[in-house]
């Protein structure tokens, strides 16, 4: 495994937060493309996101190849009321189970990384791979919160 990976993921757990700064409700709630989601939804599915992932990585390291659930991350931004909730608050849950989880991750032995899950739709995974793929995903995701404000002319 990686460790700097680890130390990356934590690192990253202010950005979130940074790439929201300045931005008011009208600008968090804004669709300046159509058909994609605001950035004050993206906010809300990097959090919801980051606490699967968090569940996921601990259930791989703690139990003998547990199962992974996938989820319609779609309907979440659909269904659940993300206008209507904090985007701060948002933020500091993502930031506080960054760090928790990184300080896991660090205590865990180097072999832990290679243990298995088995995610109902994409099959094997490893603990690395997670760990892996979530620094990925909250960098795909501030590409979009960075396109989204220069469209409303709020570029940082």
């Amino acid at each position: 495994m990686n460790r700097d990976l680890i130390e990356q993921y934590a690192a990253d757990a202010g950005k979130l937060r940074a790439s929201i700064a300045g931005l008011g409700r009208k600008e968090l709630g804004a669709f300046p493309v159509p058909g994609t989601w605001s950035i004050q939804q993206i906010v809300l599915h990097m959090m919801d996101s980051d606490l699967i992932a968090s569940d996921r990585m601990k259930r791989v390291a703690a139990e003998e190849n547990p199962t992974l659930i996938g989820y319609d991350e779609t309907a979440f931004a659909r269904v659940l009321p993300y206008a209507e909730l904090d985007p701060q608050v948002a933020c500091d849950i993502f930031e506080k189970n960054r760090m928790m989880t990184a300080e896991i991750l660090r205590r865990l032995p180097d072999a832990s990384f290679a243990r298995m899950g088995n995610h109902n739709e994409r099959g094997p995974v490893s603990l690395a791979d997670l760990v892996e793929t979530y620094v990925g995903h909250l960098d795909h995701h501030l590409k979009f919160i960075r396109d989204k404000r220069r469209l409303l002319g709020k570029a940082v």
